[in-house]
């Protein structure tokens, strides 16, 4: 198995992390513990030693499960990250609750990397101001955990002034080969690198979208590497960039862990030709949306408080990547009372944005696939 030695931090963890929010699921939910052992046991003895919950995977039920399941290794034999939900964190002492249930989760006598989840520069602020993060590097110098850092969503700006507001052990980016200037980006990526701050990936096959590419897509790579799977291509993709330390994967079937063993117990850097096989890739999935958009959003708004794109979005999310499941999935999870309002021909994105005239049938049209799926 690839590793990475970190000199800054004393460890040497796995290139291919395990993601533990994507396990597979019995009928009603509940993680089917059998199965998901059996992944684990499968990627350790493989060389697989860097796994990563948090509070809210699996409906709160991974940090438990990852307890139970890591009690079988030694302790000093693998690395456990966990995360602090900073979405439900305003006071210091909603931060000392939330860490206690953690703890009692996942029994263990520390933790070896603990970041803050899901930060932007409203979230940073706010665990400034209430004094959660002086108390984490409490928390961290009492060996609590060894390493500390956070994951992001957020822009590049919000990402520079997290980034540069102190000294941190780590950070945990989204970075596939079509996020380049999505969040933190490629711009992010070089400044951790110009820092020295190592990087753990998240989202490197984004959400399952580039493991199943279309035809034309997947021709590609094929015409290099006929037996490789699309979902190889984005790890090796972003596994290649030299600062980052582990690329996650929420791994979900054995048939996805024994392709990602394949990918890193063998770990080759993306040659230039293959580099460019990526960026045919790229550019055959953007090819692909339905409508053009100045990114004016007026026919589109996001309900508010929800992370999920409109409606068009979801239309061109659908036309790139064409995967049913991952469609359907943003789709059927709003709320009634929070999809955003579909095309009723009002003609207000017209005057707005004169190129969106085709956009109304696509809009009405793409409520009916979406919602036949």
């Amino acid at each position: 198995m690839e590793r990475r030695a970190q000199k800054k931090l004393g460890a040497e963890p796995s290139l291919l992390g395990f993601g533990c929010m994507r396990f597979p699921t019995l009928e009603g939910g509940a993680i089917d513990e059998e199965q998901a052992m059996a992944m684990l046991d499968r990627a350790y003895q493989s060389g697989v030693n860097y796994f990563d919950t948090a509070y809210f995977y699996h409906n709160g039920k991974s940090e438990a499960f990852m307890g139970r399941a890591l009690a079988r290794y030694p302790r000093e034999s693998y690395y456990l990250t966990s995360k602090l939900p900073t979405t439900l964190i305003h006071s210091l002492e909603d931060a000392k609750r939330i860490y206690a249930e953690q703890r009692e989760r996942l029994q263990k006598d520390y933790l070896d990397f603990y970041l803050l989840h899901n930060l932007n520069g409203a979230r940073w602020h706010e665990m400034v101001d209430t004094g959660v993060v002086d108390w984490c590097l409490e928390r961290q110098t009492a060996g609590d955990f060894r390493h500390f850092g956070f994951s992001f969503h957020g822009s590049y700006e919000e990402f520079r002034e997290i980034l540069t507001a102190r000294s941190w052990d780590c950070c945990q980016i989204q970075l596939n080969y079509m996020d380049t200037e999505e969040q933190a980006g490629l711009q992010g990526y070089r400044l951790t690198e110009e820092l020295g701050v190592p990087l753990i990936i998240m989202e490197p096959v984004k959400g399952g979208a580039l493991a199943a590419p279309p035809a034309d897509v997947m021709e590609v790579f094929t015409a290099l590497h006929p037996q490789a799977s699309a979902s190889s291509w984005a790890l090796r993709w972003v596994a290649s960039l030299p600062n980052v330390m582990t690329v996650l994967s929420g791994m979900s079937t054995m048939g996805q862990v024994e392709d990602n063993l394949a990918t890193f117990n063998a770990f080759q850097p993306l040659s230039e030709a293959e580099r460019a096989a990526v960026e045919q890739a790229a550019t055959l999935f953007r090819q692909k949306v339905r409508n053009g958009c100045t990114g004016c959003r007026y026919c589109m708004p996001c309900p508010a408080g929800v992370d999920i794109p409109g409606t068009f979005r979801l239309w061109n999310d659908w036309a790139m990547y064409q995967n049913r499941e991952r469609s359907r999935f943003k789709w059927k999870d709003m709320d009634d009372d929070k999809r955003p309002q579909n095309c009723v021909g009002c003609g207000a994105c017209e005057e707005k944005c004169p190129q969106s005239l085709p956009i109304r049938a696509d809009l009405v049209r793409a409520k009916e696939e979406l919602e036949g799926l």
